[in-house]
């Protein structure tokens, strides 16, 4: 596990090799047994891969300005899987107003959560699937939800009050991308690990 945390970067250029629809299967499958709040089951991936569908994604999700401009939308745009990952805030609503969990007190609309779990689970798969896409040897990508949510989820036929958490692309890389500014920030784990009270950090390797 920790080889693959390692290994893991954000691919940001993909070739047009295809992706075995059986792998991919197996990938998403994977991860969605990552953990689930209450066992409610509330997150859930839209896989896109006709090319159809994915130029729909790409017209809803952005605007003309951005793919006429952008030096990644030419490398995001060849990736042969776009994964939708959803979130449903009225399956943990529902989950946590059953009896068992009532007395949390969450079961009566999504705006008590103090913390929405239906974004954290959706980290957790989401998480799960870039790992998994490391493993099977292919090129994998997040992308925030900025603009045009409902438009996108609308385009897919996702009933309303679903959530998009974000946008996940797999794919074989092409070696081209373009290395982001990010990776120039750097901040110590062990400055980010602390034991006992906040402050108290100890050194990692």
């Amino acid at each position: 596990m920790r080889k693959l945390l390692a290994a893991r970067r954000m691919n940001r250029s993909f070739s047009l090799a295809p992706v075995n629809p059986k792998t991919m299967l197996r990938i998403l499958d994977d991860a969605l047994r990552s953990p689930t709040a209450g066992n409610a089951q509330g997150v859930s991936f839209l896989a896109l891969s006709d090319p159809q569908d994915r130029a729909t994604y790409w017209e809803r999700s952005t605007d003309e300005v951005w793919r006429s401009t952008s030096a990644r939308f030419d490398g995001f745009s060849r990736a042969p899987f776009i994964v939708l990952a959803l979130c449903d805030p009225a399956a943990y609503t529902q989950r946590y107003a059953e009896s068992d969990k009532a007395a949390s007190g969450l079961g009566e609309a999504p705006e008590v959560w103090p913390v929405p779990y239906w974004f954290g689970d959706a980290g957790m798969a989401t998480m799960a699937l870039l790992l998994g896409a490391e493993h099977q040897g292919l090129g994998a990508a997040f992308i925030g939800t900025f603009r045009n949510e409902q438009a996108v989820l609308d385009a897919f036929d996702v009933p309303r009050g679903v959530r998009l958490f974000g946008t996940i692309l797999i794919g074989h890389s092409d070696g081209e991308a373009h290395r982001s500014r990010s990776l120039n920030r750097r901040v110590p784990r062990g400055s980010r690990l602390h034991l006992g009270r906040f402050g108290q950090r100890v050194a990692t390797e």
